[in-house]
């Protein structure tokens, strides 16, 4: 097992390296030149020319990309062209709301997506497994910042229910947290908990045609024990692979949907970096999102082989 772990990691270090040098190449695949998008319209060559001394633009590529792939394995992201602060400071203020975000979105689809499966499965063909699947269907045809709006109008402005837009830390009490997290819970959520509850449908609607749950069935087990006991447990690889996956995609999600509820998360603050260029800002992002990205696929591939024996090590 052991073996099989190293050799994973082993295999995600190309994967990690061809994204470091996409995120630096960004200074150079944006149209112009940084250092005078930086320095705006009124700035002088002088000016223009300092810039680029300090961003290192003025050496070549593979040095430039050399000392920034060495400054990152130090834990220094560099500093925000703005704000004139770390970037890992920068990164460090915003990951309270983010993190609340994702951990509330992912836990209310579980709940409700993973039931809505298996309900959907036992009642195939019937008017509730097709009242499940047209949800299905239209949860993944809304877009997250459509549903966010029509969320807030409609509970937020018109029935007054919850915050409209904002982020409580969960040190200034529990229920402050969570109410700010509701509305934008369920508008990123509705696209994942209708991606898990078909799979969960799928899946256990193959599985319940095996021939144990027959068995299970001649003698006399329970309704609920055969769902989720015998067939739910035999279904999970492929729904805790989906969820997993959910997990990554979350990510591209919270940025549309802080955006949408003012949350001063990482979505929020990749934002605000595109709007004013602030590269360094944008380069430590990415590479967060996308060490996590890869950071999770690789828990997949760990947990996967934990819960299906077929696979070899």
């Amino acid at each position: 097992m052991l073996s099989y772990i190293l050799r994973r990691i082993v295999s995600t270090l190309p994967v990690m390296a061809i994204v470091a040098l996409f995120v630096f190449s960004l200074l150079y695949i944006a149209p112009g030149d940084p250092a005078v998008v930086i320095a705006g319209d009124q700035a002088s060559p002088e000016d223009v020319e300092r810039i680029r001394q300090s961003l290192g633009l003025d050496r070549p590529f593979l040095i430039q990309f050399g000392g920034w792939v060495w400054r990152i394995l130090h834990g220094d992201l560099g500093t925000s062209i703005f704000t004139n602060l770390p970037v890992s400071t920068m990164i460090g203020q915003r990951l309270g709301p983010t993190l609340s975000l994702m951990t509330v979105t992912l836990l209310l689809t579980i709940v409700v997506a993973v039931p809505l499966g298996v309900v959907a499965a036992w009642k195939a063909g019937s008017l509730i497994d097709r009242v499940i699947m047209g949800f299905a269907v239209f949860g993944f045809s809304l877009p997250v910042f459509v549903v966010g709006y029509m969320l807030a109008y409609v509970f937020a402005l018109e029935l007054e229910w919850l915050p409209v837009q904002g982020y409580t830390p969960l040190a200034q009490g529990f229920w402050p947290w969570l109410e700010n997290l509701i509305l934008p819970a369920v508008a990123l959520g509705c696209v994942y908990i209708a991606l898990i509850a078909r799979i969960t449908r799928a899946t256990m609607l193959e599985v319940l045609q095996q021939d144990y749950i027959r068995t299970a069935r001649a003698k006399g087990l329970g309704q609920g024990g055969i769902l989720f006991v015998h067939a739910l447990k035999n279904a999970a690889v492929p729904i805790v692979t989906v969820i997993g996956i959910g997990i990554a995609l979350l990510i591209g999600g919270a940025v549309v949907t802080e955006s949408v509820f003012a949350i001063p998360g990482l979505g929020r603050l990749t934002i605000d970096a595109i709007l004013r260029r602030d590269y360094p800002v944008i380069q430590g992002i990415v590479l967060l999102f996308s060490f996590v990205y890869v950071l999770v696929n690789l828990m997949i591939d760990v947990i996967y082989t934990l819960v299906d024996p077929r696979i070899r090590y």
